[in-house]
């Protein structure tokens, strides 16, 4: 029964991401949020950790999130609206610790991130993504003090999978799953992906669908 509802929730997964996916807002501020409407998943994670790649592999598209190789690239709170009456929508934050730019820059995009996570009624999960070369560092468990103080849901996502050996995988995993059982706010399940390989896209999609049924939207 479990293998048939897995695979149930895969394929619905398959089909939400593989629907129509468009840009709709940038908020560089959190005075410029968009009206909320449906429920709202969002990606935080360091600089460069892969969360425009990330948005990219889960709809199958190339370029619906601008990816770039320079740190702090994307300074805005950017939203996705799924396919029409699907009720959910996906959020790039920007990301945090090193950026190519000025520190009063960089403090403001921090501040937009916590306030953000601390406020929006509509966000239903938030995902975080770790580099899967380098594990949890103290200012991704900044982030996960902050989600503790709020009643939003996140999980773990480590991205950058295929750029590490199996055996190293294993403990990184080993690793952030016990920094997990510190948090109870936190999935203690940890996710594995590759955008490059598409390892993990097709678990987190159920995931996502997963959470959708359970908010019946």
């Amino acid at each position: 029964m479990t293998d048939d509802i897995d695979a149930k929730l895969i394929e619905a997964g398959r089909k939400l991401f593989a629907g129509d996916w468009q840009f709709i807002w940038a908020a560089p501020a959190i005075e410029q949020l968009p009206p909320m409407a449906g429920l709202e998943i969002a990606f935080a994670g360091r600089s460069n950790v892969g969360k425009s790649s990330l948005i990219n592999a889960l709809t199958g598209r190339n370029s619906l999130a601008r990816t770039s190789h320079t740190p702090g690239r994307t300074q805005e709170l950017i939203f996705f609206d799924g396919p029409p009456n699907s009720g959910l929508r996906l959020v790039d934050m920007p990301g945090y610790g090193y950026a190519k730019a000025p520190k009063t820059q960089v403090a403001s995009w921090t501040e937009l991130i916590h306030k953000f996570l601390q406020g929006r009624a509509s966000l239903a999960r938030v995902y975080v993504l770790i580099d899967a070369r380098h594990g949890l560092k103290d200012v991704d468990l900044e982030i996960l003090k902050t989600l503790d103080r709020t009643a939003v849901s996140y999980q773990i996502v480590l991205t950058k999978t295929d750029q590490v050996k199996a055996s190293e995988l294993a403990a990184t995993i080993a690793e952030t799953e016990a920094a997990l059982a510190k948090h109870p706010a936190a999935f203690p399940h940890v996710l594995s992906t590759s955008s490059r390989s598409g390892t993990g896209m097709a678990e987190l999609r159920a995931a996502i669908v997963r959470l959708l049924e359970e908010r019946g939207a």
